[in-house]
């Protein structure tokens, strides 16, 4: 399942959170943000119970964008207990994205 990430509830869901959360910042306008909106969702499906999967729209959550120093999307970021482990921009690839992961 996919989660909707907003400053609101970022603390809660991200930074406090004990375990993996795969963060993917996107847009509606960004053509490599819908191609990769598909695998994103899959690898959620495939990992319910095991990683976090949250989806921060930049131009809904500039805070958030800023706090991560979102330069180009789409950007996917590994956080595991709180802290940023990968970070990957650009179509990423499911296998790429599954190898953050571990």
């Amino acid at each position: 399942m996919e989660i909707t990430v907003t400053k609101e509830n970022f603390d809660e869901e991200v930074r406090n959170y004990k375990g993996t959360v795969l963060l993917d910042f996107w847009a509606g306008w960004c053509g490599p943000c819908m191609m990769l909106s598909p695998v994103i969702s899959e690898i959620a499906e495939e990992l319910d119970g095991k990683v976090k999967v949250g989806k921060v729209n930049v131009d809904e959550q500039p805070e958030l964008a800023m706090a991560f120093r979102v330069e180009s999307i789409p950007l996917v970021v590994v956080v595991k207990d709180g802290v940023i482990q990968k970070q990957s921009v650009g179509f990423v690839p499911k296998n790429s994205i599954l190898e953050m992961l571990k």
